[in-house]
């Protein structure tokens, strides 16, 4: 996309390498290991249902990872489990309520359609 709109792709590619690898080091301090590699990629497959464009689902991406922060906080607070396998099961229970969603979206879209 940045090829067609003229944009030098060299650059930006290395500008989105620094930024990943520095989100990445401040996020293992903060969050730890094992959370990273699940708040990376099961925020974004949890929005991408619902998303339309590139930045709508960055913005849905960022909502999908709060709410599982929060969720799994919550849980892990209520019953005593440890917070960072409770966030990760609080994301995966919102990457299938999205996956179910779109399917029952899409069954009703063929069924009224």
């Amino acid at each position: 996309l940045a090829s067609a709109e003229g944009v030098p792709t060299r650059p930006a590619r290395l500008v989105f390498m620094l930024l990943m690898a520095l989100a990445v080091s401040i996020g293992m301090k903060i969050v730890a290991i094992l959370l990273i590699l699940p708040l990376l990629v099961i925020p974004p497959a949890a929005a991408r249902p619902f998303a339309r464009t590139p930045e709508q689902m960055a913005g849905l991406a960022v909502l999908s990872g709060a709410l599982a922060v929060l969720g799994g906080i919550g849980a892990s607070l209520f019953w005593d489990t440890p917070a960072g396998p409770s966030i990760v099961v609080a994301a995966t229970a919102l990457f299938l309520l999205s996956l179910a969603s779109a399917a029952l979206r899409s069954s009703l879209a063929r069924d009224t359609g």
